[in-house]
């Protein structure tokens, strides 16, 4: 492999590696702040209002992270 492969190669792994940290991130957050939000006091199981206000919360704050993703690739393709 010459150092071109080699250094396309250890790219594609960090953007890889580093998507994955983002997707992580983004559960979590997704999680912790959902959960606080619609779930006032855990119990063995959610209730319907719960459910739906879980969804909502996530469908919402997975709009609201691609828009500021898209946003800050835009910038970061701009500069380049």
């Amino acid at each position: 492999m010459d150092s071109e492969s080699l250094k396309a190669q250890v790219i594609k792994e960090v953007k890889t590696q580093y998507a994955m940290e983002n997707a992580r991130q983004l559960i979590e957050k997704v999680n912790e702040h959902c959960f606080e939000k619609c779930v006032p006091k855990p119990g063995t199981s959610l209730s319907n209002s719960e459910q739906t206000c879980f969804t909502q919360c996530m469908e919402k704050y997975m709009s609201a992270w691609n828009q500021v993703s898209t946003t800050y690739i835009s910038r970061l393709q701009r500069q380049q």
